[in-house]
């Protein structure tokens, strides 16, 4: 697979997380390429926008359906290029099928709406309404951790609106995002309207700051979301900068339903997910009986090689990600913390780790670890809770645990979080869903529909009679 664009005599190697085997040579573009890039990218925005509704909503639907035609070719790639188990693969892939139709029906809905000019003094003779129109190009760059469906929910609403996309996916999973590209085009989307460039941070900066891109979304760490918006000038930004979410487990919850969704969003694509469980907050009174129910469950996890289905926890996406886990670890375990589970490394993969008594100002639980590792804290009181959930930068989804209606309501409206999950694991989504954070983590929202707004924009007609 080929970028749209590239620089011939500069490859990157992709290599399987797993076992280090070479999997593929991908083409790398650079710095001299841009101009290449935005010819052919302005192209499409020029085909894209002529494409009626109609031709939009079925070329998403027949992607849609192709890709589930081939949804085993998809989710084995996923194994080999990302680490995801075959488990977590095959149901990114039935997301992704999922977020490629959502976006065909966005691609035909009704956007827009009658504007009563005739309700204000002065207007009672016009009439007018108001669509929704492209942007124009849009520069999506996207992350490794869901290399399928995060990149399909830029794709697909793009595509709804008529926009052209310069697609950056992650070094580190290029493959997948091609297989995306392929199946798009293999369902009748011009070739031009996406421009799929890899290549290192230089090209991806120079790209950002080229006037005709009139969006960028961006999805990853909040170092490099800083660097682009200082570089991208006047341009509509949308950012997902990843979260460090806390769980709130009250006495009263049911704990063992507690602990299953815990594990699960803790451990999930071995903890590579922007979404998990990171920081749970346990009720004093029952805070013994929840972690040794946590790490009894813990301890169950079989983690290695994700082509095999029975295991639970692969391995993160480099030797190095399993380096740092253990790093931040260690040092955590420095400053007091104790290891009540896990905490064991082999090459790429990192075992499933619970650690208690963090102090709050180590890195484990101040930012995001982006790893199967998982801190537990015991709390006095609803407000103590509260308040040490919201002590972070970082506010994708929260969780919270508990049977009282009454408190559930009153914690959700207080935790700072762009969605908060109540007796279900801080990592749960649909993606027709609004998602994004608040506070630093997050500028603007995902979700095929609110996406569909964010790349697109506002045209009223008026006529006076």
């Amino acid at each position: 697979m080929t970028p749209a664009v590239v620089a011939a005599e500069e490859t990157l190697a992709v290599c399987n997380p797993y076992s280090g085997d070479l999997i593929a040579h991908v083409d790398q573009s650079g710095v001299e390429d841009v101009d290449a890039i935005m010819t052919r990218a302005r192209l499409g925005a020029t085909l894209s926008k002529e494409l009626t509704r109609h031709t939009r909503h079925g070329i998403l639907d027949r992607a849609s359906r192709l890709l589930s035609a081939r949804a085993d070719e998809a989710a084995d790639l996923i194994v080999r290029e990302a680490g995801k188990t075959i488990t977590q693969a095959r149901k990114e892939v039935s997301r992704a099928v999922s977020t490629l139709s959502l976006s065909a029906e966005a691609a035909r809905a009704a956007d827009g709406e009658v504007i009563p000019f005739d309700a204000f003094e002065g207007s009672s003779r016009r009439r007018g309404w108001f669509t929704r129109e492209p942007l124009g190009i849009i520069l999506a760059i996207t992350p490794y951790n869901d290399a399928l469906n995060l990149v399909a929910h830029k794709l697909g609403p793009a595509i709804a609106g008529g926009n052209a996309v310069i697609l950056k996916p992650s070094q580190l999973t290029p493959l997948t995002a091609g297989l995306l590209v392929e199946i798009l085009t293999e369902a009748g989307l011009p070739d031009e309207i996406i421009t799929t460039v890899h290549g290192d941070r230089t090209v991806t900066q120079a790209l950002i700051a080229v006037r005709d891109i009139r969006m960028v979304s961006f999805t990853g760490g909040f170092a490099t979301g800083d660097a682009i918006a200082r570089t991208a000038g006047i341009k509509r930004l949308a950012m997902e900068l990843g979260g460090n979410a806390p769980v709130l487990v009250f006495a009263d919850a049911d704990l063992d339903a507690a602990v299953e969704a815990c594990v699960s969003g803790a451990f999930w694509a071995a903890g590579q997910n922007c979404v998990g469980a990171q920081r749970i907050l346990v009720e004093r009174s029952v805070y013994d009986a929840f972690r040794d129910r946590l790490v009894a469950r813990t301890m169950l996890l079989r983690a290695g090689d994700p082509a095999d289905p029975s295991t639970d926890v692969g391995p993160m996406i480099t030797e190095a990600a399993a380096r740092n886990a253990q790093r931040i670890v260690d040092d955590a375990v420095a400053s007091g913390a104790r290891v009540v589970a896990g905490h064991h490394r082999e090459g790429s993969v990192y075992w499933p780790t619970v650690v208690e008594n963090v102090d709050t100002t180590c890195a484990l639980w101040s930012e995001e670890a982006f790893a199967p590792v998982v801190s537990l804290a015991p709390f006095d009181t609803e407000q103590d809770a509260i308040t040490e959930a919201n002590s972070v930068d970082y506010a994708l989804h929260a969780g919270v645990f508990t049977s009282d209606l009454a408190r559930a309501l009153r914690v959700s409206e207080a935790l700072e979080a762009g969605g908060v999950m109540i007796n279900d694991s801080s990592d749960y989504r649909i993606d027709s869903m609004p998602f994004g954070g608040a506070k630093y983590g997050s500028m603007g929202r995902e979700g095929v529909r609110f996406a569909y707004e964010e790349m697109t924009q506002p045209k009223v007609t008026c006529i006076a009679l």
